[in-house]
Parts: C-alpha cells; structure tokens; sequence
C-alpha cells in the first residue's frame, strides 16, 4: 500500500474508532463495523472479561468462582482501586488470568482533554505491570467511550482498545443472576466477548453479588452450546490499535 493509501487508511480508522461512543449502545452495528473493537475473535470462543476492580469485597469471591469452573478471564482494573490494594492485583495474575486496563480512575473521556487522557491512562498502565509484574496488553475505556486522543494514547503504550459485543447491565440495582444471564444471551454468541463487573465501585451498592450468581450460569450457558470462556488472549484478537 502506498503511504497516500496508508495514511488514509489510519485516518478513516481514527474517525471510526473516534464514533465508537456513539456505537456502544448499538452492539449489532459495532460488531459490524468494528468487529475487532468490539471483541469478536475466535467462534468457538467467548472472551469473559470484568471491570472496575480489584476490591478485596468481591473480586476475591469471582476469583473462587472461577477457579472452581477453571475458567480464566481478563480483569480490566482501575490504578486507584490496585493502589488500595497491590496485593489483589498480584492474586489475580498469580490466578493465570489476564489484566488490562481500565484507566486511572472511572471517568468519561469525552469529557477529559488529550494531555489528562494520556496522563489517566499510562498512570494506570504503568502502575498495574509495575504491581503484577504483567505488561498489559489491552485498554477498555470507562462508559466504553472511547476517544481519538484515547486511540493516540493506546498508539503511543503499545496497548490494544477492546469494548465487548454482550453485557450483563449488570450494574443496575436489583438485577438477580438470571436477569443478568439473560441479558447477555440477547447478544452474545460464539466469537463474542463477555462484559461484566467484579466490583461496585461504579454500580450501585451490592451489584457484584448479582454477577457473582450468573457466572456459573454463563458457564453454563457456554458449555452447552460446545463454547469455551477464557481470556481475550486466547481470542484470536488482532493487537495493535
């Protein structure tokens, strides 16, 4: 491809990539569109990831869980709720499963200017593999709002943009482990991946007990169908951004 080719090939990317907010709500056209940001890999697989952790409340119980299932998942975590506690994010890694990142702290990044999202994102990045002693390979944006200065961002730390094509609305109060599982067989399929939370800090009170129930219903649900759950690293994800 010639350099006029790929430089329009990179911008028609970044334009794409700078609408996703708009698409996050719209699953089918982002899977569409975007299939590798919307994390379609591998059609046996399901990619099963969680957010906003670790928090010594919850995330411990989801690591039994999945341990009890031998399941390994992504967590994407937060800088500020490791730097409470390091040693959670060591157990996660120590677990065999994956860690990504999440940002600094949970905030929308349309509404953070270029310096403060670079600023968010690399704290966070550089903090988790100096804790787990993990280099993460990829980046999920708070809201799934996910920004051109994110993109240069994710450029810049070697660091893959993923958003997810099933969630659970799992942060909503009152949601019960068959509501949540139902919700995510409205669009989940083989090739799709699994968003969910392993911790309230940006969902009411209590909302991780509700996906705790659900999870050995989607292994379930997985497993019925000849589908294997495990980490976006064995989801066949193209990397770079």
């Amino acid at each position: 491809m010639s350099r006029v080719g790929t430089g329009a090939a990179v911008l028609a990317g970044t334009l794409a990539v700078h609408a996703a907010p708009a698409l996050t709500g719209v699953l089918p056209l982002r899977r569409r569109l975007l299939p590798g940001l919307a994390g379609v890999g591998a059609a046996g697989h399901v990619a099963l990831t969680f957010d906003d952790g670790p928090d010594r409340t919850s995330t411990p119980r989801f690591l039994d869980a999945l341990a009890r299932a031998r399941v390994r998942a992504t967590f994407f975590l937060l800088g500020s709720m490791l730097a409470r506690d390091p040693g959670l994010g060591r157990e996660i890694v120590a677990a065999g499963h994956e860690v990504g990142v999440h940002g600094w702290r949970h905030r929308n990044l349309l509404w953070r200017p270029p310096w403060a999202t670079y600023a968010d994102i690399a704290r966070a990045r550089d903090r988790i593999a100096e804790v787990t002693g993990a280099a993460p390979r990829w980046y999920r944006p708070p809201y799934g709002a996910l920004t051109a200065a994110a993109v240069v961002t994710c450029r810049r730390l070697d660091l893959t943009p993923v958003l997810w094509t099933a969630w659970g609305r799992d942060w909503v109060a009152g949601a019960t482990p068959e509501q949540i599982r139902a919700t995510l067989a409205r669009t989940l399929a083989g090739g799709g991946t699994v968003l969910l939370h392993d911790a309230d800090c940006a969902s009411s009170p209590q909302a991780w007990r509700g996906t705790l129930g659900a999870l050995p219903l989607l292994v379930d649900w997985a497993r019925e169908r000849g589908l294997t759950l495990g980490p976006l690293g064995a989801h066949s994800l193209p990397t770079g951004p």
